[in-house]
């Protein structure tokens, strides 16, 4: 069902330049708005915890179900890339946001989906691992489509996708819940929308560029794979030798992973505990905090490029650097955040927007430096490895550890552990700068 299609015959030589540039345009559009709804459907649990809090759960319930979404989502990121490479990408992107999208509507309709904590988290543990199918098959889009030499600058603009998905869907949900009166508008307007979306990215998706006559990439923008360490990009490596040689026993690689789990848990713990934390201890309306969450992510779209723009030009394409400078100021913005008195909203909201603006910076940087340290050919999986760590370490972290916290001691409890995660993502990303200078030195 999901198998790739079939090359088509080459089109007119005369036609090739004109249908190129339409698909292009075509695909990028489906691979953004697509994976732009995905996050539409992942974090609605978030603004439904003060609801559910209202109807009888704890802090430790609502944590531990929505650990769901981190367990499977790191552990699909990491397994389902495999079996994108080997499906239609046209199918497999739109099929996980139907899935994704149905779930919320059983969240939203069904009075069984919310009548337990086993069974949300049974329910966002599917919705993480359907999640999963987003993230891939847009990277194989991109492989597919885009040449090496122009590959970075689409990818950056595509990255903010999430972030437009995810500012966007607070905005939805309070449409909902203030028009429906009904606070299971959370989950089930952002539901349709994202059904509605997938059916888009199914018109506009096509796997590859032969799948319609077209030539390959690399032959149109004559851009081909260069050879890095004995390897020809175009060749497959094998699994064992990815794994074993690029990634266990890459020392590298393993210090950035863990700096990851460490900017998850501030990332997710920050965004995942908004809502509930400005409404009990800072006294924010629902709507305050709806929008209060969507500024978090509008402002990671200026904060994302600035770093990669920043990591480039200013410190010629390292990263650890800019990374180590944004978890500071992060650092100090979550002290604002956690040690501004309630009854000073614009100050609130002014930390929110400086965490968001911060905290994706090192998300992508981290990732971006993953990529930097193995070939090509084993870049999915060097990335899916940090993002294991992340989601598996950091998200899961954020979500039953800080419920707990919260539960047993306060909300101060909490935030010293953001404010250590902080700490520990400098001093494990600043390991990785010293390493890599070391070196270079060597080389030299």
């Amino acid at each position: 069902m999901l198998n790739q299609p079939k090359d088509k015959p080459k089109i007119e030589k005369s036609k090739i330049d004109s249908t190129y540039k339409k698909m292009r345009l075509q695909v990028f559009f489906g691979i953004f708005i697509g994976y732009a709804g995905y996050y539409l459907v992942r974090k609605n649990f978030s603004l439904a915890m003060p609801s559910l809090i209202e109807q009888g759960y704890t802090k430790l319930e609502l944590g531990f179900a929505l650990s769901g979404v981190s367990i499977a989502y790191g552990l699909s990121k990491f397994l389902m890339g495999n079996v994108s490479d080997r499906s239609d990408a046209r199918k497999f992107m739109p099929l996980g946001l139907l899935m994704s999208g149905l779930i919320m509507l059983f969240f939203g309709f069904s009075p069984l989906a919310t009548s337990s904590a086993g069974i949300m988290f049974v329910l966002l543990l599917l919705n993480g691992w359907f999640q999963g199918m987003g993230w891939p098959p847009s990277g194989r889009i991109m492989v597919q489509w885009f040449s090496i030499k122009e590959r970075g600058t689409k990818m950056s603009i595509w990255n903010t996708a999430h972030n437009v998905g995810a500012a966007v869907m607070p905005s939805i949900v309070v449409f909902g819940v203030v028009y429906f009166s009904d606070w299971h508008a959370t989950f089930y307007l952002p539901g349709m929308v994202a059904i509605f979306i997938a059916g888009i990215v199914y018109i506009t998706l096509r796997d590859r560029p032969t799948a319609v006559g077209l030539p390959t990439i690399e032959e149109y923008k004559n851009d081909y794979p260069e050879v890095i360490e004995g390897v020809n990009q175009n060749e497959s490596i094998s699994a064992k030798e990815i794994f074993v040689k690029y990634v266990f026993k890459n020392k590298l690689l393993w210090f950035i992973a863990i700096a990851n789990i460490f900017v998850y848990l501030v990332r997710y713990g920050v965004l995942d505990w908004a809502p509930t934390y400005l409404k009990e201890v800072k006294h924010f309306s629902f709507k305050e905090s709806g929008w209060a969450y969507s500024l978090y992510e509008w402002a990671g779209i200026p904060g994302t490029i600035l770093a990669g723009v920043i990591s480039d030009k200013w410190f010629k394409g390292k990263r650890a650097p800019v990374s180590i400078i944004y978890m500071v100021l992060v650092l100090i913005s979550v002290i604002v955040y956690w040690k501004n008195p309630a009854g000073h909203p614009l100050i609130d909201n002014l930390a929110l927007v400086a965490i968001g603006f911060l905290i994706y910076g090192p998300v992508m940087l981290i990732g971006v430096q993953a990529l930097d340290l193995v070939p090509k050919n084993a870049a999915g999986t060097a990335a899916g490895f940090t993002g294991l760590f992340g989601y598996l370490g950091g998200a899961l972290t954020a979500n039953i550890a800080m419920g707990y916290l919260i539960d047993n001691y306060s909300w101060n409890s909490s935030f010293i552990l953001l404010v250590g995660a902080c700490i520990l993502s400098i001093i494990f990303i600043g390991y990785t700068w010293v390493i890599e200078n070391k070196n270079h030195q060597l080389k030299k």
